[in-house]
C-alpha cells in the first residue's frame, strides 16, 4: 500500500479546543480504518508543524477523500508527501538509464 506522511499545524480553532484534540485523533483513525487506511504512527512536533502522521491507504483517491474529509472539520491544516519505502527507492533507482 502506498505511504503518505501528514505533517499538520492546528488551526485557531484546533488551539482553542486543543483539550479535544485527542479525542479528534481517534475519531479520525476510525474514520480511516474504515475505509481501508492504517495510521501506523503519529508524533506531535516541535518546530513548523505540530503533528506529524504516516499513513498507509489503498490508492491515492481514497487517501485524498478520507484527509479532506478529516482536514474539512478546520481543526488543523495539512501538508501531505507520498513517501516511499526503501524497498520501493531501491526500484525506482534500480530503473533507472
Amino acid at each position: 500500500m502506498p505511504t503518505y506522511i501528514i505533517m499538520s499545524k492546528w488551526t485557531a480553532q484546533g488551539l482553542q479546543n486543543i483539550k479535544q484534540s485527542s479525542s479528534r485523533l481517534e475519531a479520525a483513525r476510525k474514520a480511516y480504518e474504515a475505509v481501508g487506511i492504517k495510521m501506523t504512527a503519529f508524533f506531535m512536533t516541535t518546530g513548523r508543524y505540530d503533528m506529524v502522521a504516516v499513513i498507509e491507504a489503498p490508492d491515492d483517491v481514497t487517501f485524498a477523500k478520507a484527509l479532506l474529509a478529516n482536514a474539512s472539520q478546520g481543526s488543523f491544516t495539512t501538508e501531505t508527501c507520498r513517501a516511499f519505502t526503501e524497498h520501493e527507492y531501491r526500484q525506482i533507482i534500480s530503473g533507472l538509464p
